[in-house]
């Protein structure tokens, strides 16, 4: 199968991939992200999944979610749930699992590979899903940290496991200064 002719779909769990990548040091340029995988086929569809806290002054990730929707991903957001924690802490569930594995299950039938960035164990059935359709899965996440950011049956179950570490120098950036932050000469 020529490069051209393999259909791929990037699943993004945006929390996941931002954690890892901070583990690891670096920021994800995703315009670099895109150029990539659109080099090893046809990118059919690339979605990212992010619960958003409703903040009326700012939400830090909505510069992102604006730039990513005009830039080729498909943005799926949903408020994050806001809960206490029984000792009287306000904490926020974020979870986009359901909405990333119907959307990939949705979308197995129409391509040949289905790249998950996530380290997410739960994931792991949504993978032997789509490869009992017939699709091929790359997991991309971490083995590099400690603890590792991937959960073992999720590594094992992909018929390719990418440590992110591998991709730093084709998606990765420097983490971006806080303004405030002292600047070294």
């Amino acid at each position: 199968m020529s490069s051209a002719s393999n259909k791929i779909a990037l699943f993004i769990d945006g929390a996941n991939l931002y954690a890892t990548a901070k583990t690891l040091g670096f920021d994800i340029d995703y315009k670099r992200l895109l150029k990539e995988f659109q080099s090893r086929g046809t990118l059919v569809r690339a979605f990212y999944y992010a619960a958003i806290i409703e903040d009326p002054e700012f939400s830090s990730i909505r510069p992102l979610i604006d730039w990513l929707n005009y830039n080729g991903f498909t943005v799926v957001t949903k408020p994050a749930k806001e809960f206490d924690d029984g000792e009287g802490r306000r904490r926020f569930k974020r979870n986009m699992s359901i909405e990333l594995a119907v959307d990939a299950m949705e979308l197995a039938a129409h391509v040949d590979e289905i790249v998950l960035f996530s380290g997410d164990g739960d994931f792991r059935s949504l993978v032997e899903a789509v490869q009992r359709r017939g699709v091929r899965v790359t997991v991309i996440s971490t083995v590099s940290s400690h603890p590792p950011m991937v959960a073992d049956e999720l590594r094992r179950q992909a018929d390719v496991f990418t440590d992110l570490v591998e991709l730093q120098p084709k998606l990765g950036r420097a983490p971006r200064r806080a303004p405030d932050a002292p600047h070294f000469v």
